[in-house]
């Protein structure tokens, strides 16, 4: 098995070995499609989007951009060269009112960003092509150079630093380890998988209980959390308050088997001692 991975700029992950890296901007058509054709690839793994939801409400051609051309643009390449698509989606296409939800639920988005990724699901499945959609659930682990946050660094850091934090009270989700996520995408690709899965840790729990926690986890003190409602901290793009996946067709179907949240810290622990 070859694998290559792409990204814009240069390679930022630090084991070199094993892969072959390519710079590739995914909004330029031209640049994908001759990385596409000179490789190859069996299977296409597409994780890129804009993903900060609030910058999506307020910049919404730059994520029309990378969350429906793009895609338009790479399920073309895929049609045309008989690829397989593995293609990541959120639990944000739907409103927050019935979770947790099953692959068959009907969407209902409330924000531009949680739009741009329903959109880019209905490209996918319209083309014909051999695709999986994998929707997930607030992924967090810890990258090489430890910079990028998510909801459990950002916890481990703000209150290492005694940094107070607004934590919404009155959100749920499923947090999902990023292994857990990237071994789902392996399977789906090695098993030419097709359809919609949800994919996500198999617990939900408040935004608030996920930071608390963390922070019993690290030993960390607790005074610096601050909760809020969503209403009060009345962010510009609306959310789902109740979210959470039922797994069982990723079980089946992909041999899914997530982390529980106490394991998931457990390894995130391990990762930032490194």
């Amino acid at each position: 098995m070859e694998l290559i991975a792409t990204s814009k700029g240069e390679n930022r992950t630090a084991a070199k070995d094993g892969y072959t890296y390519i710079s590739m901007d995914i909004t330029n058509h031209d640049e994908e499609s001759a990385v596409i054709i000179r490789h190859q690839p069996d299977c296409i793994i597409h994780t890129a989007a804009m993903t900060n939801v609030d910058a999506c409400e307020m910049h919404r051609e730059e994520c029309y951009r990378m969350n429906v051309d793009a895609v338009k643009n790479l399920v073309s390449l895929c049609k045309q060269q008989q690829i397989h698509l593995v293609h990541l989606s959120t639990d944000f296409v739907f409103d927050g009112t019935a979770g947790p939800y099953r692959e068959e639920d009907k969407p209902n988005p409330l924000s531009y960003y949680a739009w741009s990724k329903l959109e880019s699901e209905k490209i996918v499945l319209q083309s014909g092509i051999e695709a999986a959609i994998l929707r997930t659930i607030i992924i967090y682990g810890v990258v090489d150079d430890k910079q990028r946050s998510n909801v459990i660094v950002w916890t481990v850091n703000s209150l290492r630093q005694k940094k107070t934090m607004n934590v919404i009270s009155d959100q749920f989700r499923s947090p999902t380890l990023a292994e857990d996520l990237a071994d789902a995408c392996m399977q789906a690709a090695l098993k030419k998988a097709t359809g919609i899965y949800h994919v996500s840790g198999a617990e939900t729990f408040s935004i608030l209980e996920i930071v608390n926690r963390t922070a019993d986890f690290f030993g960390l003190d607790k005074q610096y959390i601050h909760p809020v409602t969503t209403a009060e901290l009345n962010q510009p793009a609306k959310r789902p308050l109740v979210t959470g996946f039922v797994i069982d067709k990723a079980i089946r179907d992909l041999d899914f088997h997530p982390h529980s949240l106490q394991q998931g810290l457990e390894i995130v622990k391990q990762q930032l001692e490194k």
